[in-house]
């Protein structure tokens, strides 16, 4: 384990950019260490490594935003436990994370809908944010809830106020309009 994080390590040193970990730390980008790397960079180095639990967990102890990212590419989806996905969702740092952490993990769980519902009622920003974009790519994809669901959401989302973050209000209004189609 120690050599597969040297050497994803030695991957990210490899790709850094200066320019991109710059403006995301003036950004106020919330980890010790920022590499800069855009995740289609990221994907062809996950791609690289095992996709393990305990690799990815490890990752995703780490204060550096790459680690943390590959942390939600490596994570096996068939050992990725409702449970973790709890504690890891109440450790979300950027918008960048609960957005890969839904599409990557959440939304292909057979328990997303009800771990998406569960973050959106503890009104915790990035949670929440999570539940609310792995609802809305249910939803586009086809998937239907049943009509207390739905009024649920609803009323959730009339309790989102003007003065929430932008990334929220945005996955907030595209739930419901493909609530309303």
């Amino acid at each position: 384990m120690v050599e597969i994080i040297k050497d994803i390590k030695k991957e990210l040193r490899a790709n850094m950019n200066g320019i991109a970990s710059k403006a995301m730390r003036d950004a106020g980008m919330p980890y010790h260490v920022i590499w800069g790397i855009e995740l289609p960079r990221l994907r062809s180095i996950a791609a690289q490594f095992p996709h393990d639990r305990r690799l990815a967990q490890e990752l995703w102890n780490e204060n550096v935003r790459e680690s943390r990212l590959l942390a939600i590419l490596l994570t096996p989806g068939d050992e990725f436990l409702p449970e973790v996905a709890d504690i890891w969702a109440q450790e979300f740092r950027t918008t960048e994370e609960a957005s890969l952490m839904s599409m990557e993990l959440i939304y292909p769980q057979k328990w997303a809908t009800s771990f998406a519902f569960e973050q959106i009622a503890r009104g915790n920003y990035l949670p929440s944010l999570c539940g609310w974009l792995t609802i809305c790519r249910l939803l586009r994809e086809g998937g239907k809830l049943m009509e207390r669901s739905e009024q649920e959401l609803r009323d959730h989302a009339a309790s989102i106020g003007a003065d929430a973050p932008l990334p929220l209000r945005k996955a907030v209004q595209a739930t419901i309009q493909y609530l309303s189609d």
